[in-house]
């Protein structure tokens, strides 16, 4: 399900489950999670993230157990790690990017989208919350407006709205993602290394209140899960109570 490739000084890795949309699963995650590393340890300068067909990923894989706190853990330590990677990480957005997917292109450096791609985070729809860093992290690279406008109105992010805002800094496909990562492969790590921590101490790590935690955890338990899930299966519109 994850397809690594080197060129030079670049590695690509490929979200590869197509017929899922690259669906992100306990698999994938382990795997992409051994893919990073093994790309850092095999030397890459730099690291392009990728999909396959026509979606970079449409998020969590809401027909398998992600509604598990071990799906959760893994996914958040696969973010903590794809931020924390010592050499740049590109995003290039084959299309759309959604919820846990997106998720995977805020924790990268740089973000190539091609013209018809999107970012969402519609959590709101289904009855989860997202964590702190991920609210943070969007204010950060889209400003609190449209960070509002995406979570609490499960906004879709345009790529000429995310360019215009800073959320992509090129428009193109995985070729111009590549070709700007060879380009980046030659310039000083150390410096490029600095440059990664200073950005990503943005707050979004810090830690969060109590009392927000707790919010964030109860969305998860809450019986609109439940009916958002049962929803799903019975291709219906949800109908939640807020319990």
């Amino acid at each position: 399900m994850i397809v690594s490739s080197t060129t030079g000084n670049v590695t690509t890795i490929e979200l590869a489950r197509e017929e899922k949309r690259n669906a992100l699963n306990e698999a994938m995650v382990q795997d992409l999670s051994q893919a990073f590393t093994a790309a850092v340890d095999g030397g890459a300068r730099v690291i392009v993230l990728t999909g396959r067909g026509k979606v970079f990923s449409a998020g969590a894989d809401l027909s398998g157990p992600v509604y598990d706190e071990t799906f959760l853990d893994q996914h958040v330590r696969l973010i903590e790690q794809i931020e924390a990677t010592p050499v740049p990480v590109i995003a290039a957005l084959n299309g759309a990017a959604l919820g846990a997917g997106l998720q995977l292109a805020m924790a990268a450096d740089l973000r190539v989208l091609v013209p018809e791609a999107l970012a969402g985070i519609p959590a709101a729809k289904i009855g989860v919350a997202i964590d702190e860093w991920t609210v943070r992290r969007l204010t950060s690279l889209v400003g609190a407006g449209t960070a509002g406008g995406m979570l609490i109105g499960c906004d879709p992010l345009t790529a000429d709205r995310a360019l215009a805002l800073g959320f992509a800094n090129r428009l193109g496909g995985l070729h111009e993602a590549q070709r700007w990562a060879a380009e980046i492969a030659e310039f000083a790590p150390l410096t490029l290394r600095h440059y990664k921590m200073v950005f990503n101490g943005d707050g979004a790590r810090d830690e969060a209140p109590a009392e927000r935690v707790a919010a964030m955890r109860a969305a998860w338990l809450s019986e609109d899960v439940q009916e958002a899930r049962a929803a799903r299966a019975e291709k219906r519109q949800p109908v939640f109570t807020g319990r």
